[in-house]
């Protein structure tokens, strides 16, 4: 029985036979194209707030906490769910969690109140976990020399659907309602969950144990993988930060400061393109120098990006190229954490749970701290739970990397 721990380099075992299949590029295209459309639900919500608060006759910020439901709900979906994939064949599971989404988006769309609105939410974002399932198998099947750029081509589509829905989502929302956008959330869900399940190979489970076995194994992987740890740690202060300020964004574009429409502030979503764009350089620069210095690099970007924001709040130009950095720190570091995070163990779709856990459960909780710091400080208060979580996520990481 081999180790759970293994050095930087160490991979699961491929079959050549089941190899070629998944390693061509219009397989790699279909996952990152899937990976959009499922990565859009879990950040549908946020740039609709301000119609479902007029709808529900609210206030913005009383519902701004859905849209930490949503980040909270793939959290968990990630601890059940994803690491099933060293142990059961991902055909059928992506088909089955592909179809559960659909169906919590339909419940979405015809929610007759916040309390079950934040509940379909929950479960869609629960569901729609596909995403992690595929990026360890295209992790394992890529060329040891390329592997961070194999992984960069699925971030690249993760954060495209991200803008996906906060543009085209905002645009949707104004002209046909914010219900329309999550039933056509839906059919995409389907069509392409459904597709991609069929293009996946049959693989036979890589590791043995029940179910969610994998689940009961995170403690003792983090324990025994220091690696793992700090990569889960810098993610979780980069992604809070991150977090903090694109889901208030909305919040203070629509709000006296600016007095945009829905769908025009949706429009500054685009920026977020900057993490399409960077996500294959950094995935280049991680395969050449590694890891932690791409990491370093992106925090020091990240920490350039919050005053930034600050100032954005009363600047427009500042408040763009404070998107600009903030996305471009993001996906650098994400490239190069999770990287790191699918090849430092045996068991890639644990370490990749508890990775991805870690992260959106830090995004979750700085989401949910920004929506009272805004009714309560305003967009300041947005900045310094941002600032606040880059720091924490820095200094314990420093901590742990003396230990």
């Amino acid at each position: 029985m081999p180790s759970a721990t293994t050095t930087h380099q160490a991979a699961p075992v491929r079959d050549p036979a089941r190899e070629r299949p998944a390693s061509g590029t219009l397989f790699l295209l279909l996952i990152a194209v899937c990976t959009a459309v499922t990565a859009a639900n879990i950040y549908l919500a946020a740039p609709l707030l301000p119609l479902i608060s007029h709808d529900f006759g609210t206030t913005p910020s009383a519902v701004a906490w859905i849209a930490s439901v949503a980040q909270l709900g793939y959290a968990a979906g990630l601890l059940f769910f994803a690491p099933l994939g060293d142990r059961v064949n991902r055909r059928p599971l992506v088909a089955w969690l592909s179809v559960a989404t659909t169906v919590a988006l339909l419940a979405a769309a015809v929610a007759p109140g916040t309390a079950a609105l934040a509940a379909a939410v929950f479960v869609a974002a629960a569901a729609t976990v596909i995403p992690q399932l595929l990026v360890p198998l295209v992790a394992a099947r890529a060329p040891a020399d390329r592997r961070a750029r194999h992984v960069a081509a699925v971030i690249a589509g993760l954060f495209t659907g991200i803008v996906a829905a906060r543009v085209l989502g905002g645009l949707a929302g104004q002209g046909l309602g914010w219900r329309w956008v999550f039933a056509g959330s839906a059919v995409l869900t389907l069509a392409l969950g459904l597709a991609t399940a069929l293009a996946l190979p049959s693989d036979r489970p890589a590791r043995q144990g029940g179910l969610f076995s994998g689940m009961a194994e995170l403690p003792g992987l983090l324990r025994r993988s220091p690696e793992l740890r700090r990569s889960c740690i810098r993610q979780a202060g980069m992604f809070g930060a991150w977090s903090a300020l694109w889901t208030s964004l909305s919040l203070l574009l629509t709000g006296p400061a600016y007095d945009l429409s829905t769908a025009t502030a949706g429009l500054f979503g685009l920026f977020g393109l900057t993490a399409s764009v960077v996500a294959p350089l950094a995935g280049g620069l991680v395969d050449r120098f590694g890891a932690a210095r791409v990491v370093g690099t992106a925090f020091v970007l990240a920490a350039v990006a919050v005053p930034l924001f600050w100032l954005g709040g009363h600047v427009l130009p500042a408040l763009f190229a404070a998107a600009i950095a903030i996305h471009a720190a993001l996906v650098a570091s994400h490239v190069a954490n999770q990287t790191v995070a699918l090849t430092t163990t045996t068991a890639p779709a644990t370490a990749n749970t508890a990775y991805v856990v870690s992260g959106f459960a830090g995004g979750a909780l700085a989401s949910a701290a920004a929506g009272p710091a805004f009714g309560h400080w305003g967009w300041a208060g947005v900045c310094a739970v941002a600032g606040v979580w880059l720091a924490l996520g820095w200094a314990t990481t420093m901590r742990t990397g003396r230990r």
